[in-house]
């Protein structure tokens, strides 16, 4: 575990970042082992994803997810790394009220030392994530591809290619911001609508699927590593092909998104 919280990089550091324009580096972990390679890579975001789901549990998709789950795998990962911010998402159906996105947060922070939490979606969630600020609690939006929502989707696929539901995501994004997230998330949206909504905000956009013009850019480390089964985006990248080690690997996609080879 990080010998003091004070070496340890937060939503502010982000932020100073991105109004220096240096590129943000995120990929998601799940243990403590891949969570010190990130750290000693120069990782500046851990996410523990629900993606976890699939690539840890074997589940097509991220809905069977349990918050216990999220606090048990976010425990693990922050005992592993020494200075990246730590962000876990809040998992299907766990935060449908402010109250119980507060109870649900409380956990994900006071057990599983979280420094953010991540939801999914606008409209209705904006109520939501001004409660979670209100109570000290940071907060990622996510706008795009949202995977919880896949029964209601139907597939995965570019969200936002249409001038109605651009126009509807970026009016999501500020509200989001102005509710007071501290950082966005972009997945599978076209690149200049992400270009459009990083150039908007002041806070980091971190992008997944979403171009080369937002603030940052995060991947899943299985589809980085080439371990993933079943369902690859087109958008990822095998850095095992070019490396030698795991931690090479992590290396190059760092190298790569600092300076802007990646995506």
């Amino acid at each position: 575990m990080p010998t003091t919280s004070a070496i340890l990089l937060n939503h502010l550091d982000l932020l100073e970042m991105k109004e220096k324009g240096e590129k943000i580096v995120c990929l998601t972990a799940y243990d403590a082992s891949f969570s010190a390679i990130l750290d000693a890579s120069g990782v500046d975001l851990i996410m523990v994803g629900d993606s976890l789901g699939s690539v840890i549990q074997g589940h097509p998709i991220t809905v069977y997810v349990k918050l216990e789950e999220m606090v048990y795998h976010a425990r693990c990962v922050a005992r592993g790394r020494q200075r990246a911010l730590l962000v876990v998402d809040l998992p299907f159906l766990s935060y449908s009220t402010p109250e119980q996105a507060l109870q649900s947060s409380a956990r994900l922070i006071q057990e599983g030392q979280a420094q953010m939490v991540k939801l999914e979606g606008g409209g209705s969630r904006i109520a939501i994530v001004s409660h979670l600020v209100e109570h000290g609690i940071p907060v990622c939006g996510h706008l795009g591809l949202l995977p919880q929502s896949i029964h209601q989707l139907g597939r995965y696929s570019k969200q936002g290619k249409d001038q109605a539901s651009a126009n509807t995501m970026l009016a999501d994004a500020v509200a989001l911001e102005q509710a007071g997230a501290s950082v966005l998330v972009l997945e599978c949206v076209p690149s200049e609508l992400a270009k459009t909504i990083s150039e908007r905000l002041d806070i980091p956009v971190i992008g997944i699927g979403a171009g080369a013009d937002c603030d940052g850019q995060v991947l899943v480390l299985y589809d980085l590593l080439g371990i993933s089964k079943g369902y690859i985006p087109a958008f990822s990248r095998n850095f095992m092909d070019t490396s030698e080690t795991i931690k090479g690997a992590v290396e190059s996609y760092v190298d790569a998104v600092r300076t802007g080879q990646f995506p």
